[in-house]
């Protein structure tokens, strides 16, 4: 390894290979190396044998859940919003042509522990079974506000000035009850926490339109998955890095990263041997001594013989429990896929329950969500640290990327892509020009 390198990215989990793939595409000189002998990390795909020798200790799975090779469950389940970020990055880096993908057939949330369709028209705002109907009213004049504004028309705006007014103000002029704004907030912009209320209300009016203009897109969510589980993914990117150039190095052990005196990272040894480099990326596994622990996610993989309950029988859901409607402080999350997705085997369904641990009994944390469920044929329930780097590598050159949050969507790991990928380069990821609204349509999404 006499070579020397621009990056060497350690780890293979889905945004060590987005950002490999993204620094390729840059005429950056990558190397990527992983001490597992498959591809996706954390954010791997298993199948039946391989979930049971995880989680079961090499217990044999019955054959009545049907053969290997129907599986590909996702250790860490996540859907992508079709006009967001994720698809911006797939659509620019072209890996789309290495993929297929799925549309999520509905997007649910759950109200005094009653499951519904996320209303995202006047229409279906009426039609909804948890509000009242002077309630359905309200949230309709919402609805009609938000089809009708445009930044730049000020005669949209209703008197609001989203820069300044706060959501709570927007809640407050369109008389909003609290159980609407928990959907709102958490169903439709998917923020993480009701800080967001007192903040400006722009970013969330557009993380909604950002959902709005999702959903219009494909018709019945606005979720896509791509077919054989998120596996997939980090597989793409990794064929994307090694045509431009990319050097890729599986079942590689990992002796230590190599510092000069200064403390910035000079190379990376393995077995050995040092391969140079001006920079490093990778996951919190490879610097134990660089990340601080931020908490716990718990996740329950459920394996059923039938569709969600209340959810119209559909071959896969998003459904998110608002933290407010269980008196949390983070919301519960149900990601669903079936053998329409190429996961399972004929007939059955993989739902995965996960939720930021608060208390010493997990497992009873996540019960709303499981008692959602319907009889369980199998559940796996696993509780994973979270990490965060200590400092962001601009001294030392060493990139940490954050582990994967209890969401069921991929915004939050593109903010981490695109944070890491600004701290190497010196500049914002920019698709202005490159994507376009209406470029997503390149992922065909069935």
């Amino acid at each position: 390894m006499d070579e020397e390198y621009d990056v060497i990215v350690l780890g293979t989990g889905l945004t060590e290979c987005i950002l490999s793939g993204l620094l390729s595409v840059e005429g950056k000189k990558v190397l990527h190396m992983d001490r597992n002998d498959y591809y996706g990390g954390e954010s791997a795909s298993l199948n039946l044998t391989q979930l049971y020798k995880k989680f079961r200790n090499n217990e044999e799975p019955p054959a009545s859940l049907g053969k290997d090779r129907d599986y590909n469950v996702d250790i860490i389940p996540k859907f992508a919003m079709a006009s967001g970020e994720f698809v911006k990055i797939l659509v620019y880096t072209d890996v789309t042509r290495y993929l297929e993908f799925k549309q999520i057939s509905g997007s649910y949330f759950c109200k005094g522990g009653k499951i519904a369709k996320v209303p995202t028209t006047q229409i279906e705002a009426f039609k909804t079974q948890l509000i009242s109907l002077f309630e359905k009213n309200r949230l309709r004049k919402f609805f009609e506000f938000l089809q009708k504004y445009k930044e730049d028309d000020p005669s949209t705006h209703q008197g609001l000035d989203l820069t300044k007014d706060t959501m709570e103000t927007v809640y407050s002029k369109f008389g909003l009850e609290p159980g609407t704004q928990d959907f709102i907030g958490h169903a439709l912009a998917l923020h993480l926490e009701d800080n967001y209320i007192h903040q400006p209300a722009k970013e969330t009016i557009e993380k909604i339109l950002l959902y709005l203009y999702s959903m219009n897109r494909y018709g019945k969510s606005p979720y896509i998955y791509p077919m054989y589980g998120l596996g997939e993914l980090p597989q793409g990117f990794a064929r994307l890095s090694a045509i431009y150039g990319g050097t890729y190095m599986l079942d590689k052990p990992i002796d230590e990263i190599v510092y000069n005196d200064q403390g910035e990272v000079i190379g990376v040894k393995s077995q050995g041997e040092v391969a140079k480099c001006k920079a490093v990326i990778c996951d919190p596994s490879y610097v134990t001594n660089k990340v601080k622990k931020t908490g716990q996610v718990i996740r329950a993989i459920c394996i059923l013989n039938h569709p969600i309950p209340n959810t119209d029988d559909v071959d896969s859901v998003q459904l998110i429990i608002p933290q407010n409607q269980v008196q949390r402080k983070h919301d519960i999350y149900v990601a669903s896929v079936s053998s329409a997705h190429s996961v399972c085997a004929k007939d059955y369904f993989i739902a995965i329950v996960s939720t930021v641990v608060e208390t010493s009994n997990p497992e009873a944390e996540i019960e709303p969500g499981l008692n959602l469920l319907g009889p369980i044929t199998e559940k796996f329930v696993y509780i994973s640290d979270l990490y965060e780097p200590l400092e962001d590598g601009t001294k030392d050159k060493v990139y940490i990327s954050k582990s994967y949050d209890a969401t069921t969507h991929f915004e939050t790991v593109c903010d981490d892509v695109k944070d890491i990928y600004k701290r190497i380069m010196g500049k914002e990821l920019n698709f202005e020009g490159k994507v376009k609204r209406g470029d997503e349509e390149e992922i065909n999404a069935m």
